[in-house]
């Protein structure tokens, strides 16, 4: 995203109902109920979905405690939390397929310690980190609202609010906002496309999703009424796994910055933290976060490279997109590398990931989210380097 000039920007969000999401949720249920036995299983879970049909298929390495059977309760709780008891998917009757198997020992070897080598990476691959001034949450604002909004009505749903009554799990939004000189003032459309129950009044469901964006965005920010559009095809009846079929890792863009940033391509549900496609675009987001908000600069862009097999990064890579308040962008790369060791080892020991915290990430974002104290969850979005950095740079 261009940080100086006037300009549209649009970000999408779904719901934890939409069939990606759900697939999402599962895979991460079952990465939850490893590391809930042993902090050091090894999962890759990939989960579909589809009419009445819960797939499970994937490597894994983990306790023998850990049984098929509990995985399938897992995956059938997920659903009924998620709120699915409808005839074409329920959480009762869904027929669930079990394909998990044994991790392949030559990814084993690449990646586990022994001897003297150090723990390796689980994959090759680059990963992105980013932060902005633009929201209190240091996210990109158009993201930031389009979660918001999804947010709240599964919240409305889930209490049983009348604004709420007629909706269904599967929903999607979409917000465009408006940039004067880099910074956004208002929003220009907001789409939201909500399944409902059969004969459900759109004028209603559009009228109650109009107060539930009020709500979120900033006073005076709501867009004209001809550009509130609310299930634009006019019914949303037949939805989520039933309409469509889900996968894991489809939904990357919402799952980090709304296309504000650069993506390196890798998803992150059903993954465990040895898999740097997860565990190092964390670590980039709390690096990124930390830089902002430490206020080296109103927007930062890190990228990290790895090698399968081998410990260290080959690259750390840091754009300030001419944000910066006097910091070099090769010095802050070197700080970076001091103030936290970036080997898989080095993230998840200091982001604490060896722990069941993932299955809450699996919609509405991995990024921006409130730590939650009781939870020692999103650890990655913490400040605690913010007087680490400040103090590299004499601030």
């Amino acid at each position: 995203m261009r940080n100086k000039g006037d300009f549209l920007f649009t970000s999408e969000s779904v719901s934890e109902g939409h069939p990606d999401k759900v697939a999402d949720r599962i895979s991460d249920t079952v990465l939850d109920a490893f590391l809930t036995a042993d902090g050091e299983s090894r999962v890759a879970c990939e989960t579909l979905v589809t009419t009445n049909r819960i797939v499970l298929a994937g490597e894994v390495r983990g306790p023998a405690s850990v049984t098929p059977e509990q995985l399938i309760e897992g995956a059938r709780e997920a659903v009924r939390d998620i709120g699915y008891d409808q005839p074409g998917f329920s959480w009762k009757n869904a027929e669930v397929e079990y394909y998990l198997h044994a991790q392949s020992a030559d990814i084993a070897v690449g990646v586990d310690s022994a001897g003297e080598k150090d723990e390796g990476a689980g994959d090759q691959g680059i990963m992105f980190g980013f932060a902005t001034r633009e929201t209190e949450s240091l996210m990109p604002a158009p993201l930031h609202y389009a979660h918001g909004i999804l947010h709240r009505i599964r919240d409305l749903r889930k209490a049983g609010d009348p604004r709420a009554a007629a909706l269904q799990p599967d929903a999607k939004s979409q917000v465009t906002l408006r940039y004067v000189d880099g910074k956004p003032v208002g929003a220009t459309s907001v789409v939201i496309s909500t399944q409902h129950v059969e004969g459900a009044s759109q004028q209603a469901i559009r009228e109650d999703l109009r107060s539930v964006v009020k709500d979120i965005l900033p006073e005076g920010w709501m867009c004209p009424e001809e550009e509130f559009y609310v299930n634009p095809t006019g019914v949303f009846v037949i939805g989520g796994p039933d309409g469509d079929c889900g996968l894991t890792g489809r939904k990357i863009i919402v799952d980090t910055y709304g296309g504000a940033a650069p993506h390196g391509g890798g998803a992150f549900s059903g993954k465990d933290p040895t898999k740097v496609d997860r565990s190092a675009a964390y670590a980039c987001r709390y690096l990124a976060k930390n830089i902002v908000a430490a206020g080296l600069a109103d927007a930062c862009t890190l990228q990290i490279s790895y090698a399968i097999g081998v410990s260290h990064p080959l690259s750390v890579y840091v754009d300030l997109a001419e944000t910066g308040k006097d910091v070099d962008e090769d010095k802050l790369g070197r700080v970076l590398r001091e103030v936290m060791d970036l080997s898989p080892r080095g993230i998840r020991k200091h982001l604490r990931l060896n722990r069941p915290i993932y299955t809450q990430t699996s919609a509405y974002g991995h990024f921006g989210r409130t730590p939650d104290a009781a939870k020692d969850d999103f650890t990655w979005e913490k400040t605690d380097l913010v007087d680490t950095l400040r103090s590299a740079f004499n601030r």
